[in-house]
């Protein structure tokens, strides 16, 4: 089997151990997620999936997300922009954004995975994950704005 094939299996096993129905919806926007590396919006995975689900409405993607986001099979990426983006990626990493093209770039960075948060908000309660989101505009807005004042 596969990695890809492999990580779809583990995603059917997990849904069932959620109690959700392994639907062919549900496996494809899961497939196109693991496939995608730009974070695709529901609207993007919906016109993606039109060529392999033909009838799919952008109401099934929008609440299949919704429900495996819910579930901890997915993870949505938060932005300051109101367009919900999404991953399949769940090893720790952190995210870059562009102001002006809404690109959204993973990156690592040990040293902040690694370093203890301040003592301040020890009596928060419990945090379960700490992540960077780095707003900026992409090197590609940046030459293309470059080239227009030129």
């Amino acid at each position: 089997m596969d990695p890809l094939e492999e990580k779809i299996a583990a995603f059917e096993t997990a849904c069932r151990k959620a109690g959700l129905k392994v639907t062919r919806q549900r496996r494809e926007i899961y497939r196109e997620l693991l496939l995608s590396t730009d974070h695709p919006s529901a609207e993007a995975l919906h016109q993606r999936l039109r060529g392999i689900l033909p009838g799919i409405s952008l109401d099934t993607v929008y609440r299949t997300l919704a429900t495996l986001a819910n579930a901890g099979l997915i993870k949505k990426v938060e932005t300051s922009e109101s367009l919900s983006r999404f991953e399949a990626t769940f090893s720790r990493h952190h995210h870059l954004i562009c102001r002006q093209c809404g690109q959204i770039q993973d990156f690592t960075w040990s040293f902040l995975d690694e370093v203890s948060l301040p003592d301040e908000i020890g009596d928060w309660g419990r945090i379960d994950s700490k992540n960077v989101v780095v707003y900026g505009i992409c090197s590609t807005c940046l030459n293309q704005t470059h080239k227009k004042n030129f």
